[in-house]
């Protein structure tokens, strides 16, 4: 069954590579690539596949298939880039349909309240507002579209949507429609005063305060090797509501919600005063600027630095006590090996642990729904021939390129 996925994954992949540029083939040819990938993994999980020339010998076993699987990972690294790059050409075209059918919902909805009360000048302002900012952000997106358009500015160093970016450019686009509208329906020393702008430009100071700081102590983090961060295939929705690993994060969710809570708030209060410049409440900001701490704070305890613990010899069922030698498997007990976001198969491939001068790339050991080795907390790695005896230091190389600290272990001969 898995060798009948491999093929027609082969297949549809030389179709995908024909017509790269059609979306459907590259989010599909990335699907069955996966398919292809689960299908060997618990293939080789359940013994089944092995060459006869390697079976004999365990070690020898154990590598054929890290490599095997290895080489699979990668292919399915290089469908996920190009479903990536389809995926973003999607979103493009659809940013710039949705602000035009923004546009056009903005006229059916004043068309219909014209109906009783008749054609304003507000709906003359609003109208011819909305489309000049809808020109603006086609050409933006026309400019980027190589980086998805609309969803440019949004997406971070790490490929992934940012929570804090995408706050603070809702609330950029709200002023870029509201004060332009202003300035052409109701301009005056009173509709701008800071009596009623007071709590508006407190928001707009602190979301963007908050996506700076954010950006900073990320970078800082990264920097002193206490935070690693895994390059993503693309970005995807759920970026803004879950951290790197894909699980829901309350702190990104609250933040998002009471944002888009009082932006709503705000953008209700224009739209029943369009007169005015809309009125922040005091209590609505304290609340905001609350969750924005909350944010921050977890900013900067988010992540774990990678460490070793120890070092030990790996000892299978009846093996007697001894010292590591040469050839012998040794276990790496410690924290933060497989960083979030690196728990797919092609990051596991890149991680090494350095023995002395020599370079060991960790073996993945395939188990019936993932992978026994490595693991967050232990790596098992056989000890190269090319180690010599005596007193050797062992660290690890993570994903994220972050190297750990490194411990002395005796080798005897």
């Amino acid at each position: 069954m898995s060798t009948v996925a491999v093929q027609e994954a082969r297949q549809y992949g030389e179709h995908a590579t024909a017509c790269a540029g059609c979306a459907h083939c590259g989010k599909a040819g990335h699907r069955r690539a996966v398919a292809a990938f689960l299908a060997r993994r618990d293939e080789l999980a359940a013994g089944h596949g092995v060459p006869a020339a390697v079976a004999h010998s365990p070690v020898a076993a154990r590598q054929w298939v890290s490599d095997e699987l290895a080489q699979s990972a990668r292919a399915v690294a290089v469908r996920g880039r190009e479903a990536g790059a389809a995926w973003l050409d999607r979103v493009r075209s659809g940013g710039i349909g949705a602000v035009w059918g923004a546009v056009l919902a903005l006229l059916l909805g004043q068309a219909l309240t014209a109906i009783g009360s008749g054609w304003t000048a507000a709906c003359t302002a609003g109208l011819c507002t909305a489309l000049v900012l809808a020109v603006l952000l086609s050409a933006a997106a026309h400019t980027h579209r190589a980086r998805g358009g609309l969803l440019a500015p949004l997406i971070g160093e790490d490929n992934r949507l940012s929570t804090t970016r995408a706050v603070a450019a809702a609330w950029l686009l709200l002023l870029a429609f509201t004060l332009p509208f202003l300035a052409v329906h109701a301009p005056g020393p009173s509709t701008f005063a800071l009596s009623r702008s007071a709590g508006l430009l407190t928001v707009f100071t602190l979301v963007s305060a908050v996506t700076l700081t954010a950006r900073v102590v990320v970078s800082v983090r990264i920097a002193s090797r206490r935070l690693q961060k895994v390059r993503a295939d693309r970005p995807r929705a759920a970026d803004l509501l879950c951290d790197d690993s894909g699980r829901a994060g309350l702190v990104d969710v609250q933040y998002l919600l009471v944002s888009c809570a009082v932006l709503a708030l705000t953008a209700v209060g224009l739209a029943r005063d369009p007169g005015r410049l809309p009125e922040v409440p005091w209590s609505l900001v304290l609340l905001l600027a609350v969750s924005a701490a909350w944010h921050l704070a977890a900013k900067c305890t988010e992540g774990v630095r990678p460490t070793i613990h120890s070092v030990v010899r790996s000892r299978e069922a009846g093996d007697l006590d001894a010292p590591i030698r040469t050839g012998d498997d040794i276990e790496i007990r410690g924290c933060g090996f497989v960083p979030p976001g690196a728990a797919a198969p092609e990051p596991l491939t890149r991680l090494v642990v350095r023995i002395g001068p020599v370079h060991a790339h960790v073996p993945l050991v395939p188990v019936p729904g993932g992978f026994a080795n490595p693991t967050d907390a232990t790596l098992t790695v056989p000890l190269p021939a090319d180690v010599e005896p005596g007193r050797v230091e062992v660290s690890v190389v993570t994903a994220a390129g972050v190297e750990t600290n490194r411990v002395t272990i005796d080798v005897v001969d």
